[in-house]
């Protein structure tokens, strides 16, 4: 059952390495504070199948760079009120941006990955989800709220930027690289 005291919190992971999600574990004992006063309603570090409505705050990791995870995040934009884009894949397509330098062409870019480079049994996937033609930052797909850079952003920003979304504070990053 929801509790209407916590403030609704969901995670999604895109393309990336999971270093964000890393980042946000590593509160440590900040986390437990944290769990106090948010519901986890959506992440990679649990078992929930669909996004769900009515979601306070969407921290985003990764870049755009399939067909499925575009419609993720836009799914997920109709249902967030504050959507952050967390971590350098998601402000700027960071190390899943390089794709963009081989091609606009998803067939190149597999061919590329799975081909050329291949020492073994060179193949292209085929039970996958289809690239877009450049992997994408998430604010050139959905509108995006807040930034958190850092690769991966450190935990204190993190735990800084939700301790002051969740009480109303102003959220101001310009010039900030640590937390505090």
């Amino acid at each position: 059952m929801p509790d209407p005291a916590k403030v609704r919190v969901a995670t999604i992971w895109l393309s990336g390495c999971s270093g964000c999600h890393m980042s946000f574990l590593d509160q440590d004992e900040a986390l437990i504070d944290l769990a106090q006063q948010i519901q986890l309603v959506y992440s990679p570090i649990v078992d929930i199948k669909v996004f769900p409505e009515n979601v306070d705050v969407t921290l985003v990791e990764g870049a755009v760079a399939n067909e499925d995870q575009q419609e993720l995040l836009k799914f997920a934009r109709v249902r967030t009120k504050i959507l952050i884009s967390l971590g350098d894949c998601a402000v700027t397509g960071n190390v899943t941006g390089l794709r963009n330098s081989l091609s606009n062409s998803p067939q190149a870019t597999l061919t590329r990955a799975f081909i050329e480079t291949a020492d073994v049994n060179p193949q292209i996937p085929t039970d996958v989800p289809a690239l877009l033609p450049k992997a994408l930052p998430l604010h050139e797909v959905v509108k995006v709220d807040y930034y958190i850079p850092g690769c991966p952003p450190p935990a204190g920003l993190i735990n800084w930027v939700i301790g002051r979304l969740m009480r109303g504070l102003p959220v101001n990053m310009e010039g900030r690289s640590k937390f505090g």
